[in-house]
């Protein structure tokens, strides 16, 4: 599993970091650090998969 990150649409609402707090890293101004494409670590995929569907702004998608 992946989850793939659009920076240009993050706001930092930071609810990806809320509902998958071991998976979601936030920068110092509270938006998602992620890289571009990021493979999700066995066991946080129900992490990475909730903190995807939290975002408003659409950023976040989860591919297999």
């Amino acid at each position: 599993m992946r989850i793939t990150f659009d920076e240009k649409k993050c706001q930092g609402h930071a609810q990806c970091a809320a509902n998958g707090p071991d998976f979601y890293p936030l920068d110092e101004t509270g938006h998602c650090s992620l890289a571009e494409v990021t493979e999700v670590p066995a066991g946080l995929e129900a992490q990475a998969e909730r903190g995807a569907a939290a975002c408003p702004e659409f950023a976040l998608s989860v591919t297999e």
